[in-house]
This record gives C-alpha cells, sequence and structure tokens, in this order.
C-alpha cells in the first residue's frame, strides 16, 4: 500500500479518536460515579448538535465559539435533569435509572424527528475547505483543530476531577458512596454535578463535531456505539482508558474504513466490543469492582 495513504489513514483515525475521547469521557464519568449507563447518550449528543447548529444558523456564532453557550447549557441540562427528574423517580435503584435514561432517548429523539424532520444538516465555513500540508500529507484544519481542543479539554476535565475539592468529592462518592455519606459529601448533590459534567462534554464534542460531521435526528446513534466501545475498551470508570480507547476506536474505524471500503469501517469497532467482553470484560485499564 501506498506509504501516503497509510499515514492518511493514521492520521485521520488519531484526528477522530481525540473527539471520540471526549465523548466517551462524559460517559465514563457518569459510570464511574453513579455506576449506571446513561442510555441517553447519544440522544444528547444530538440535541447538542442541533443546538450548535442553530446557534450558527439563526444568531451566526462559530461552532467553535458556541463552547462557551453549549457547555454551560448542556451542564446545566444534566443538573437539573438528574436534580428534579432522574434521581426522585429512580428511587435510589439503578435499574430505574436505566429505564429512565432510555425512556428520555426515546422521547428526545422522537421529538428531534417531529420538530427537525429526518433530513441530515451540515454547516459550511470559511475554512471548511482549509488543509495544512505536512510533507505528503494533508491536514483537515477543522479535524486538528477539534482533536487538540478535545485533548485540551479532556486534560483540563482530568485536572478538575484530580485537583478540586468537588473534583475530590466526586471520586470519594465513586470510591465508597456510604462512607462520603458520612464525612458529610451531599452524594446526590454530588450525582447531580457528575451527570451534568457528563452532558457539558457532549456540548464541547458537539461544538467540535459540527464542524467536520453532519446532524441528524438519529446522529446518535453512531455516536453512542462508539462511545460504550471506547469505554468498555479502556475500562468502565476509567479516564486514561477512555483516551487510549478512543484513540484505538478511532484508529480502528480509519483502517477498517481503509480496506473494507468507507459503509464497512465501523464493523471493526463492533469486533473490539465483542472481543473485549470475551477476553478483557474490565477493559485495559478497568478493575474489578
Amino acid at each position: 500500500m501506498d506509504l501516503t495513504i497509510f499515514g492518511a489513514a493514521l492520521l485521520n483515525g488519531i484526528l477522530m479518536g481525540g473527539i471520540y475521547t471526549l465523548v466517551a469521557s462524559g460517559l465514563t464519568l457518569i459510570y464511574g460515579v453513579l455506576h449506571i449507563i446513561n442510555f441517553a447518550h447519544g440522544s444528547m449528543l444530538m440535541l447538542a448538535m442541533f443546538g450548535v447548529y442553530y446557534l450558527l444558523m439563526k444568531l451566526g456564532i462559530d461552532p467553535y465559539l458556541s463552547l462557551v453557550v453549549m457547555v454551560p447549557a448542556m451542564y446545566a441540562l444534566g443538573y437539573l435533569l438528574y436534580r428534579h427528574m432522574i434521581g426522585k423517580l429512580s428511587l435510589g435503584r439503578d435499574e430505574n435509572i436505566l429505564l429512565i435514561t432510555l425512556g428520555l432517548s426515546i422521547l428526545i429523539e422522537n421529538l428531534a424527528l417531529m420538530f427537525f424532520k429526518g433530513d441530515s444538516r451540515t454547516i459550511s465555513l470559511s475554512y471548511s475547505d482549509k488543509v495544512l500540508e505536512w510533507g505528503p500529507l494533508m491536514v483537515s484544519l477543522p479535524k486538528l483543530i477539534s482533536f487538540v481542543a478535545a485533548m485540551v479539554l479532556c486534560a483540563l476535565l482530568g485536572l478538575f476531577i484530580s485537583r478540586t475539592d468537588t473534583g475530590k468529592a466526586i471520586r470519594a462518592v465513586a470510591k465508597e458512596r456510604m462512607g462520603a455519606r458520612l464525612v458529610g459529601i451531599d452524594v446526590d448533590k454530588v450525582f447531580a454535578v457528575s451527570f451534568g459534567i457528563g452532558l457539558a462534554t457532549l456540548g464541547a464534542a458537539a461544538c467540535l463535531l459540527m464542524p467536520i460531521f453532519y446532524v441528524s435526528p438519529t446522529i446518535g446513534h453512531v455516536f453512542v456505539m462508539v462511545a460504550f466501545t471506547v469505554v468498555v475498551l479502556g475500562g468502565m470508570g476509567s479516564f486514561l482508558g477512555a483516551v487510549i480507547g478512543g484513540l484505538i476506536v478511532g484508529l480502528t474505524e480509519s483502517f477498517g474504513g481503509l480496506y473494507l471500503g468507507e459503509s464497512l469501517g465501523q464493523i471493526g469497532i463492533s469486533l473490539i466490543f465483542i472481543l473485549i467482553l470475551l477476553f478483557r470484560p474490565t477493559g485495559l485499564f478497568g478493575g474489578k469492582r
């Protein structure tokens, strides 16, 4: 195979893997604290992507600048959803949360189909077609910007969790829920904050995806499988695992598309998901619970 084509596939896989990492980091945070899977993860990402789309179409706000709007908006949505709906309706039972988030996913997707119809939407920016030349390789400028921004945001999230008082409270609740409650931590508030941060990462991911991807009411299905695979591959609740897993999945998709064709590129992702469940269900960096 031509080394230029191989290098382009490698670079494209790494760039997309960085964004997958950001999408999956919210899912791994929610699992790490609440120990549940958020089935509404994909539909919430879709909702955020439509938000970014309409901020550009109606107000002329660049998708990357939309970060200052979408991140706090999605955090507030996540916090309020858990505080006033999910937390109260679940009655403290994890299986109830699973059913509630599944119901939310179905509701949001059908409302999106009703309001936005089934059409795919893309955006065109002045720099959409700009590329950078690295020797024989051509790098899409929006993809490079999105990758760098995703890695910076993941690093900031890691610092927030490890260095701040709120982050320490989140880690305490994730490690020992009852012990955290005994030392005075408001566990219910930490749950709501964690859910809010999980959705805030989707707001950021939506801003980074829109310049290079499309949005439709069913786009969440595309990313939710990727996010679950990244989380399972890296290890449930592991941020380092999410980074490594995101890059591996991005490379797998890129080379799968190169060898099998674009329409079959995600077969490799499904294969990784099955293999990791069979041979290492705790993931690369996950531990037994």
